[in-house]
């Protein structure tokens, strides 16, 4: 019985092993299968992820590709339109330039259609709008127009670069198409003439002026007012008609290629040339031929203008400056041919003579200077030329003015002067005619008709240096130079000031600064004014809103005579003018 128990336990006990393995099998199996379908579900779960992703960006890019498309529609539409718009505005302007042309007489009303079409041409259209608006326009509006007709050159590539000297060569190329032949110019000029120098005058300004090349606009920047001074009333004038240069346009003509056509800017060959990057274009320019002593000279304006019809008479060939005797009768050739207007040259020697020594000319126009209203303080007569007035004139610089009817002997005693003051020296009063061989006097001469006799003032000059004085002795002192360290030439000899643009912001800051109390020692800009304003801040009880303007126009006047006295060979002391009359016993 027992063993039959024993029996029975063993057999559940292997049924139970058995049935436990065949649990784990199937419990087994089942983890397995589990696990296959989970990863089958994971598999699928993200491959149906991917899908989405897949289809969800195939749609985005779509419509990204239609926002994109649509956008650059839309730009294109817009820029459609921006042309169509400057386009529209270039006809318009086409149409004012040429109502211009006609208002100022550049234009004959039977050049009208041949203007429009030249200006089409010029801007590479060929064809203009049907609108037959009456179109009003006034000289002023002129640099509105060339700015925008400047835009749309910019705009359709027809410019490189938007700056100030890409714009100045494309303008003068526009206002070319509106200005006639020189022969034309040259025909109109010479019949006025027959009738009145003064008309001629007159017209050929009008002409410069409406062909912009004065350009009227930018003078008027300018700033200028009058500064009463011991020697009368000086003209100073801030010169804002240049236009400073852009960087990049600097570099560029750094590098550009280099010509030596035309050979300088007084040439002749500038008449009508389209100017490069370091050479100002010309298209509008016109220059009235002239004899001068048997000789072909050129007259023309300067395009700055510092004064009324400041003109240029220049040599027809490019030989450099000098004073002699033919200088003299050149001047006085010129006088008798315009004898409303006066003309001046420049010094021959650097330092004391002005820009482009390299081309000879002179410098005049139809005003009245304020040398030329400083009266003769002394006279004097030359032994020989009793006929001939002479005098020393009440004048920062050293002026002797002659004066007579006769202007050969005007020449004749200037022809002595000028010989004498070349080889004169006078140690005690720091005149030396040459120094280690180099030559130092010479004379700034200007002529002029006033009534029925002639003048002729020459203003002794001398280029000196030495280390105190690196830059001349006779020339702007350096505690002046904040104000004036250019070279004094015959502008300002004759008692018109030439400042730098620079001074009118200076000046507007300073201002500021005077009235707020800032230290100007401690601004770099300012700082070189401090001596200046601390000297001048003296002299007043107060400065305030009201006066400010008038004391720094005042003292801005003040240093231009101290630069006209630094400039004198003979100061204006006691000594200083014996030893001037020791120089005139000389003669």
């Amino acid at each position: 019985m027992e063993q039959e128990k024993e029996k029975l336990e063993r057999f559940i006990s292997a049924v139970e092993a058995t049935t436990n393995q065949q649990v784990r099998a199937i419990e087994n199996d089942a983890e397995n299968e589990c696990a296959n379908i989970l990863a089958e579900a994971q598999k699928n779960a993200e491959e149906a992820k991917q899908r989405k992703l897949s289809d969800t960006k195939k749609m985005l890019s779509g419509k990204y590709v239609r926002m994109i498309s649509k956008a650059e529609l839309d730009m294109k539409k817009q820029v459609l339109l921006c042309r169509e718009e400057l386009t529209k505005t270039l006809f318009d302007n086409i149409r004012k330039l040429t109502a211009y042309g006609i208002l100022t007489g550049l234009v004959p009303e039977e050049d009208k259609i041949y203007t429009i079409n030249r200006l089409l041409e010029l801007f590479q259209l060929q064809e203009i709008d049907d609108s037959e608006e009456e179109v009003c326009v006034s000289v002023e509006d002129l640099e509105g127009i060339l700015a925008e007709m400047l835009d749309y050159a910019y705009e359709a590539g027809l410019m490189e670069e938007n700056s100030v000297v890409y714009r100045d060569l494309f303008d003068t190329k526009i206002m070319g198409m509106l200005v006639a032949r020189p022969s034309e110019v040259i025909r109109t000029f010479r019949a006025l003439y027959a009738e009145n120098p003064k008309k001629a005058t007159e017209y050929y300004y009008k002409f410069s002026c409406d062909t912009d090349y004065i350009r009227r606009y930018r003078i008027r920047k300018d700033k200028k007012w009058i500064a009463s001074t011991e020697y009368g009333d000086l003209d100073i004038t801030i010169n804002l008609s240049k236009p400073e240069k852009d960087p990049r346009a600097i570099a560029a003509a750094r590098n550009a290629k280099q010509s030596s056509y035309p050979k300088c800017q007084l040439c002749r060959e500038n008449e009508g040339y389209a100017g490069r990057l370091n050479h100002p274009a010309r298209q509008n320019h016109r220059i009235i031929p002239i004899t001068i002593q048997g000789s072909e000279w050129g007259f023309q304006y300067s395009p700055y203008v510092y004064y009324n019809e400041h003109c240029i008479v220049f040599n027809g060939q490019h030989v450099p400056m000098k004073i002699d005797h033919n200088t003299f009768c050149k001047l006085f050739d010129f006088v008798k041919q315009f004898p409303h207007y006066i003309l001046g040259s420049n010094a021959d020697l650097p330092i004391v003579g002005g820009s482009i020594l390299s081309h000879d000319h002179f410098q005049g126009g139809h005003y009245e200077f304020a040398m030329a209203r400083a009266g003769v303080e002394r006279s004097f007569t030359v032994p020989g030329f009793e006929d001939v007035a002479a005098g020393v004139v009440k004048w920062p610089m050293s002026v002797i003015r002659l004066s007579g009817e006769d202007t050969e002997r005007i020449i004749a005693l200037a022809d002595k002067i000028l010989d004498a003051w070349r080889g004169y020296s006078d140690e005690a009063a720091f005149i030396f005619a040459e120094t280690d061989g180099e030559k130092h006097n010479t004379i700034t001469p200007i002529a002029r008709k006033r009534d029925d006799r002639y003048e002729l003032d020459l203003v002794l000059r001398n280029n000196i240096t030495t280390e105190e004085h690196p830059l001349g002795v006779y020339h702007p002192h350096a505690k002046l130079h904040h104000i004036k360290k250019e070279n004094i030439g015959l502008i300002e000899v004759m008692g018109v000031a030439v400042l730098p643009a620079r001074l009118k912001g200076e000046m507007e800051a300073l201002k500021e600064a005077v009235l707020t109390g800032k230290d100007i020692r401690k601004d770099e800009v300012l700082a070189k004014h401090a001596d200046w304003v601390e000297e001048f801040s003296a002299k007043y009880d107060k400065i305030d809103e009201e006066n400010i303007d008038t004391v720094i126009e005042k003292e801005i006047g003040l240093v231009f005579m101290q630069v006209l006295e630094d400039a004198g060979v003979y100061k204006r002391t006691a000594e200083g003018q014996e030893a001037f009359d020791r120089f005139i016993k000389s003669l």
